[in-house]
């Protein structure tokens, strides 16, 4: 493809006021530069709807799905970078992208033994009866990233207006909410499963919003010079989401205490993001990337103190 070959663009110099800005933390930096950051928020939300559903997931189900997701992004991030170097560009190139790219002898080899791990894993281990939602997922997945990735998708984060990002961003939290369930379907004999699946459904259908403002935050902040990048959008979409997990949470509270609580861990997921987007100027553009995935870990908090029996 033309323009493949060329070398990556120089790395952008901060300038004085870009160095007044808060930046991530070095650990922080790579754990979003290498990808790792998507792999986590899915093994934490996995757990934690394992552990509202008190259904005790092998390991190789989170593993996994974790060494899925992680080939997954690589291969994205790594496609996106060779669309950002053509000659006209059809990427915007992040920091994200620019680190693949330069490391991607070692990356691209790293993303197919994933894949090829998590291939093994659900071969040898997945039940047969839990193998139809796995395969519905994966064709979903397949078919949504081959048109991403395909020459008539459009120039991504350039010309693309957000309502198409809109879509594309729902569309990218329930393909994840349903990734993140598929360690569960593993149980699908298992007693008790198909009562629990109630118990699911609604923080479920809850963490797709939220993930679905996290992919549509991002859009916006790295849209800036869209007509459609109205400033405050994600702030009220935010409140309308925290009052919806209130609701839900408060709904939940006596019969589901568990889901209650995730739900709960949600709304403070959706409270932060709305805060980082008010405060957005004051963070590199690396830094609020960065951010925006961390503050879904909130899950993390429930299961640290479950197993500390707190």
């Amino acid at each position: 493809m033309p323009g493949c070959n060329n070398p990556p663009p120089p790395i952008h110099k901060p300038s004085s006021l870009e160095r007044r800005l808060w930046d991530a933390p070095a650990a922080l930096r790579l754990w979003h530069v290498t990808s790792l950051d998507a792999p986590t928020v899915a093994l934490v939300w996995s757990c934690a709807f394992a552990w509202i559903a008190h259904i005790r997931v092998p390991w190789w189900g989170p593993t996994s799905l974790a060494l899925i997701a992680w080939a997954i992004y690589i291969a994205d991030r790594l496609l996106d970078a060779r669309a950002g170097m053509q000659s006209p560009p059809r990427h915007i190139l992040r920091d994200r992208h620019q680190f693949h790219w330069r490391h991607r002898q070692v990356l691209a080899p790293l993303s197919v033994l994933a894949a090829l791990a998590a291939a093994r894993i659900v071969a040898t281990r997945l039940p047969a009866a839990a193998r139809i939602p796995d395969t519905a997922v994966a064709a979903a997945t397949l078919a949504y990233f081959s048109r991403v990735h395909s020459r008539s998708g459009g120039v991504h984060g350039m010309k693309c207006p957000l309502s198409r990002f809109w879509w594309r961003a729902l569309l990218i939290g329930i393909l994840f909410t349903a990734g993140c369930l598929l360690p569960l379907a593993s149980q699908v004999a298992a007693p008790g499963f198909i009562p629990a699946t109630s118990r699911l459904a609604m923080p479920a259908m809850f963490f797709a919003t939220v993930a679905w403002l996290n992919c549509h935050a991002i859009a916006r902040w790295e849209s800036p010079g869209s007509p459609d990048a109205a400033p405050g959008q994600i702030g009220r979409a935010g409140v309308l989401v925290a009052m919806a997990g209130i609701g839900l949470a408060a709904l939940l509270a006596h019969a589901e205490p568990r889901s209650a609580l995730l739900v709960a861990a949600g709304t403070a997921s959706t409270l932060l993001l709305t805060a980082l987007d008010r405060f957005r100027d004051r963070f590199t553009p690396r830094a609020l990337r960065a951010a925006a995935d961390l503050v879904l870990l909130t899950p993390a908090l429930l299961l640290a103190f479950d197993a500390l029996g707190i």
